[in-house]
């Protein structure tokens, strides 16, 4: 010490030392109050810096209280010295973590503002957030005095050998940064691949896209596989898709009528059934004379892939009970079989309609 401690000495640092306490308090409540207001905007950004700020700033103060109670005291200059180094850490450190939330906050509202987004692409959170956080811990370095260039020059060289170790890591790392980039698949697409595999993107991180099925289960791909394979992306470039409903009606029919009753049937399925698109245009083709019906083929409109399920359902329930008021005919097939008595040698005909399984409704002896 350069000088005896007095009580005047006490009594500032204890001031400063409150001040720093009570600016904090004060710092808190403002920000509580800004993070009440930011719930209140459409944008969410505000909401990922209100509290982001919540964490750093009244930590900020109550260092700089400390600092300023350490600057009144009469301490030596190493003792200043080391105090002004850990105080100085301690707020790049508060700090860093504060920046690194705030900009993978921001990363994350950015992906999940995308129309049709499920998830978050975890990749471009967490690549954002390791590059902040090891800027943060370099002037940590520097600040301390601690030189920064072998560290870089040695992580170069462990880095290649990392890199040579970590081959798929690393491949399945830039396929999933190639795959957001290309923007051929986001989170939230409905996609198919060639392996058989279909469902939602929930999620493509560092490593890995997980895919959620109709029933609720997860699959689980290397991006690397991902990026390979041949696949079917259901919402794009438009969500809205057209499905075929194929029907037959019997060749005694009157084509205007069911054309006419189908159009009706298809405007009502549109209009009311949750998922049809209602500006949808009726479309109806007749294209094949049957061995027992003129088929033809109804093309629905639907919001995404997963509401085909649901407008089908109640398109064919719908139209089947229209027929049937109308009076037209879905014929079942018909085959004739012939039968050769062992006794009289006199063959047999017998006509019947052929269930949906192949077989005949009635035993034939």
């Amino acid at each position: 010490m350069n000088r005896a401690l007095t009580v005047d000495d006490l009594l500032f640092a204890g001031i400063a030392l409150a001040s720093g306490l009570l600016a904090a308090f004060a710092l808190r409540l403002l920000l509580r109050w800004l993070g009440r207001h930011a719930d209140r905007t459409r944008w969410s950004g505000d909401d990922v810096i209100v509290h982001a700020l919540r964490a750093v700033v009244p930590w900020a103060a109550v260092v700089g209280g400390v600092a300023g109670a350490a600057a009144v005291l009469p301490l030596t200059r190493t003792v200043q010295h080391t105090t002004n180094q850990v105080l100085t850490v301690l707020l790049i450190f508060v700090a860093t973590v504060s920046a690194a939330r705030v900009v993978a906050g921001l990363v994350r509202t950015v992906t999940q503002s995308r129309s049709g987004v499920a998830g978050s692409a975890t990749i471009f959170v967490n690549i954002t957030r390791i590059l902040v956080l090891a800027i943060g811990f370099l002037v940590v370095l520097q600040t301390l005095g601690i030189s920064i260039a072998p560290l870089l020059t040695a992580l170069g060289v462990g880095g290649l050998a990392v890199a040579l170790a970590l081959q798929d890591t690393l491949a399945n790392l830039f396929a999933g940064i190639h795959i957001l980039a290309s923007k051929t698949v986001q989170p939230g697409d409905y996609i198919k691949l060639s392996s058989g595999e279909e469902g939602y993107v929930e999620d493509i991180n560092w490593r890995q896209t997980t895919i959620r099925n109709l029933s609720n289960n997860l699959v689980v791909l290397p991006n690397g596989q991902l990026a390979q394979a041949n696949m079917t992306n259901f919402m794009r470039p438009e969500e809205q898709l057209t499905i075929l409903v194929q029907v037959g009606v019997a060749y005694d029919s009157d084509l205007e009528h069911v054309e006419r009753v189908t159009n009706e049937v298809i405007a009502e399925t549109m209009t009311e059934v949750e998922g049809a698109v209602p500006d949808h245009e009726p479309i109806i083709r007749f294209h094949t004379f049957g061995d027992s019906r003129i088929g033809f083929t109804v093309v629905l409109g639907v919001g995404e892939f997963s509401d085909q399920y649901r407008v089908k359902h109640e398109f064919i329930k719908r139209l089947h009970r229209r027929y049937r008021a109308e009076g037209i005919r879905i014929p079942a097939p018909a085959r004739t079989v012939a039968l050769q008595q062992a006794s009289a040698g006199i063959p047999q005909q017998r006509t019947g309609a052929i269930e949906p399984s192949g077989l005949s409704p009635a035993r034939l002896d």
